[in-house]
């Protein structure tokens, strides 16, 4: 929220404490919220808080809306900022500001500079956000590009009002999996080749597995996040091989996320989980507090009394556990390292987790919430080029990679794609849109007006040797055309808009807003003239663009793109 907004919300306050008794208006305890007209003639905000108000207090609603107008206009704090005050349809109160209040946010921008649109809203509370948590047993695939891209932005949003973020990677490090891609080193070792016979039934294909195999039988060393680790070269040492494979892959996803630009705070892993007890403790636990039995040899959670359609297994009559028992586990930890903000962004094909990782929360009586932890749910991603689904990468044997679609697209472009659609939506990423320099491709569209703004502060400053600073304090009273009008109006939404991207853990909406807000600047470019001979008409449409382009460049920024001052 803008102080500007605050200073409305206050005026309308103000105005309602005189026409409904205090302990009336303190009873009803209903605050005063402010919206955006989806049709600008209706003026700049709106407000329902007549209607809100009125069936409590059995008042006709218009007329109460009507007696809150009255008394707008006879406050002179209120008149500084409202031009008119009119009551629409049963008792909408819309707002029209005054042409300086709508001109200001050009200087609140160029004072603020990249801290615009932030806030301390969050105040510092400890926020988890784990994103990727891929099994070090492959490439990267577009899955995890899509979370690197959804977790990496929302985590960049939350930090942007004022959350104390962790972004954490965690590896399913233990498992099937990981003895999986074992047999599948040793057997490329043993100088197998997928296809022939004695080739693991269920090993890993991907020309990746050769090279981890080359490397160990080299005796490198390859170092992951947390670990160095040395091969010995011995194709029988089996538990050599485990441990080499999994540091090379975890090394190959660290280069990839890197690549892509996304980082991480902290690397947890699930194997830590078994070493130090914790899964059994879980087990313990819900078996104390009779949210388990046991049938046909096998250890069942009580799911169902937390809404699932039937009990799940948490340990199989083989003694192994199932994949959500180390999942509790692990969100315990955590809670206890005082994590009361978690959102895990995974595929839709973890939603069946969603509620059996609560359930065990729920049981183990530790004081989790319901509710806890929060989810980013995402839809997969297909990839088409020269209008033909690609759907293989040599290197990973059967599907594509984070980093084939890098080399492919470009960085800047795979970011922004694949946060440009709301997570559970499916997607399609067209290589050849993201590499086209036309205004069909968003990236380019917006980059394009960044540095169509850089390039005529740049054509106004080497000719007349402005200076940027001169722009910070110019009269803004010349910007009264309608487009002028329309990207002042877009320039203010942005602090609203960061707000509901956080707040309903969607990065899409800025995406979406960046899009608009270059149309603005292309149409406003398009129809007026900046560098005109009037100096304070030039030096205020000067000031418009220098904000627009501050604007640009801190939302791109928080998608993680670059914002290029040349074309």
């Amino acid at each position: 929220m803008s102080s500007q907004q605050a200073d409305l919300i206050e005026a309308i306050g103000a105005s309602l404490a005189v026409v409904v008794p205090p302990e009336e208006l303190e009873a009803a305890r209903i605050k005063v919220v402010l919206e955006r007209p989806k049709i600008a003639e209706h003026g700049d905000f709106a407000c329902n808080i007549a209607m809100q108000l009125a069936r409590g207090l059995k008042r006709n609603p218009r007329g109460l809306a009507e007696a809150i107008v009255a008394e707008l206009g006879r406050s002179p704090k209120s008149a500084a900022l409202i031009a008119t005050a009119e009551v629409a349809g049963p008792g909408f109160i819309n707002l029209r500001l005054r042409p300086a209040a709508k001109q200001e946010v050009v200087a609140r921008i160029l004072a603020q500079g990249d801290a615009f649109g932030r806030s301390a809203r969050g105040r510092g509370e400890k926020t988890l956000i784990e994103y990727v948590s891929a099994n070090p047993t492959g490439p990267l695939h577009l899955g995890h590009a899509r979370q690197a891209a959804l977790g990496d932005v929302l985590a960049s949003v939350l930090e942007a009002q004022g959350y104390a973020v962790t972004r954490e990677f965690y590896y399913n490090d233990a498992g099937e999996q990981i003895a999986n891609l074992s047999a599948s080193v040793h057997a490329r070792l043993a100088g197998l080749v997928p296809g022939d016979p004695g080739w693991p039934p269920l090993a890993y294909n991907g020309e990746y597995v050769a090279d981890i195999a080359r490397a160990y039988n080299q005796r490198q060393c390859v170092t992951a996040d947390d670990r160095s680790f040395t091969a010995s070269g011995d194709p029988e040492d089996l538990a050599a091989i485990r441990e080499f494979s999994v540091a090379y892959m975890r090394h190959e996803q660290d280069l990839d996320l890197r690549a892509f630009g996304a980082r991480f705070d902290n690397y947890f892993l699930e194997s830590s989980l078994y070493r130090d007890g914790k899964v059994d403790e879980v087990v313990v636990a819900l078996i104390g507090a009779d949210k388990t039995y046991e049938m046909d040899g096998a250890l069942w959670l009580k799911t169902t009394e937390s809404g699932d359609d039937k009990d799940r297994v948490m340990r199989k009559s083989n003694g192994s556990y199932t994949y959500f028992v180390p999942d509790i586990a692990y969100h315990i930890n955590k809670w206890q390292r005082g994590f009361r903000k978690v959102i895990n962004v995974q595929g839709s094909d973890h939603k069946s987790t969603v509620d059996r990782v609560r359930a065990g929360l729920q049981g183990v009586n530790l004081g989790i919430p319901e509710g806890y932890p929060g989810y980013v749910l995402h839809k997969m991603v297909r990839v088409v080029r020269g209008g033909e689904e690609v759907k293989l990468s040599k290197r990973a044997g059967d599907y594509v990679t984070v980093r084939d679609l890098i080399d492919w697209a470009g960085r800047d472009a795979v970011r922004f794609f694949l946060v440009s659609r709301k997570a559970d939506t499916e997607f399609t990423f067209d290589i050849d849109l993201a590499r086209s320099q036309s205004e069909e491709n968003p990236v380019y569209y917006i980059q394009y007006a960044h540095a169509r703004v850089s390039s005529v502060l740049a054509q106004w400053q080497e000719r007349e040797s402005g200076n940027l600073n001169q722009l910070l304090t110019v009269d803004l009273e010349p910007l009264n055309t309608p487009r002028e009008a329309a990207l002042l109006r877009r320039l203010s939404e942005y602090p609203e808009v960061l707000v509901e991207a956080a707040d309903e853990m969607a990065p899409h909406q800025i995406a979406f807003y960046l899009k608009d807000c270059a149309a603005d600047l292309h149409s406003y470019y398009n129809a007026e003239r900046v560098l005109v001979d009037d100096e304070s008409l030039k030096r205020a449409r000067l000031a418009l663009l220098l904000a627009t382009r501050q604007v640009l460049r801190n939302g791109l920024a928080l998608l993680g793109v670059s914002a290029p001052d040349k074309m």
